[in-house]
């Protein structure tokens, strides 16, 4: 494999730290869809700019991009909370949390102040949370119950809603959380600025609750939405939108697995597809980094 990378607009960087061992990720396997999706694929989107695509990091193991993003969300963590009260952080789901697994190791689980930590999901889907598809069970499993969060600091959907009702109510609290300066507002956009969302992709390039050729792609107005059409099961979520996941401050794209470097390579190469991606359309107006594995960035 080269040494380095180069792309258009952005810093790619491998890194491979020779006092680490090497380890392979399981075999990346894809996605089932529950029916071909027939949303409208546009070539472009008014929300995809010209603005640098971010930092974009690629690692030739998983045990090295683990700890490159532990090192990543302690030291923001410290950064944000050295200056507020609050570090407002959101999951998506999905093998993120296989990347988190340095984070609740030593040193970072007792040297990070999780009192401060303010949790919420990128999108979620409407079940109850201990059912297999939650994305809250994910995190609890694998991250909330190995860290000392306050309960009252942990967002989830009221899972005992309807789709279209469980949306308004996340929208509804995030608006009391900005009422009452738990989150902050981007001053460019009016919509909330979240410290950090550490966001997956999916096989077909989809980010969130957001699938390509789908209406919610175009949504402007609602900072929580829902779909009850997902092509990916269960059909039924709610999500965040481009405007919020764009006004934050900081984005880290976690992306892992050869059947990911197709639409990595449309985003961050001259890899092309025949609509516009999700992926293309994250362009936060503070940092965006790229955590990459090899076999996601295969193409690059």
């Amino acid at each position: 494999m080269a040494s380095f990378y180069s792309t258009l607009n952005s810093t790619l960087v491998l890194l491979r730290p020779p006092t680490l061992s090497v380890r392979r990720s399981p075999p990346a396997t894809q996605l089932t869809h529950r029916t071909k999706t027939q949303f409208n694929c546009k070539l472009k989107s008014d929300m995809a700019t010209g603005k640098s695509k971010g930092d974009v990091k690629v690692f030739d193991s998983n045990e090295n991009l683990s700890l490159s993003l532990a090192n990543y969300i302690s030291d923001l963590s410290k950064k944000v909370t050295a200056q507020k009260s609050t570090f407002t952080v959101v999951f998506s789901g999905g093998s993120l949390f296989k990347s988190l697994g340095k984070l609740v190791e030593q040193p970072y689980v007792d040297s990070i102040d999780w009192s401060k930590w303010n949790v919420f999901w990128l999108d979620e889907r409407v079940v109850p949370k201990d059912h297999p598809e939650s994305n809250y069970l994910l995190a609890y499993d694998n991250f909330l119950s190995k860290v000392s969060i306050p309960p009252g600091n942990v967002y989830a959907i009221n899972d005992a809603l309807s789709a279209e009702g469980a949306a308004d109510d996340y929208e509804t609290c995030l608006r009391h959380l900005v009422n009452t300066g738990t989150l902050s507002v981007s001053e460019a956009s009016s919509f909330p600025k979240f410290d950090l969302m550490l966001i997956g992709m999916g096989p077909d390039g989809h980010v969130a609750s957001l699938f390509p050729g789908h209406p919610l792609l175009e949504e402007r107005t609602k900072w929580v939405t829902y779909i009850k059409d997902s092509p990916k099961p269960p059909p039924e979520r709610i999500t965040f939108t481009f405007p919020v996941i764009n006004s934050s401050a900081h984005v880290a794209l976690v992306i892992t697995g050869a059947n990911k470097a197709h639409p990595v390579h449309v985003a961050l190469g001259d890899g092309e597809n025949s609509c516009m991606l999700p992926i293309q359309m994250v362009s936060p107006e503070g940092e965006l980094s790229w955590f990459l594995d090899k076999e996601a960035a295969s193409k690059l």
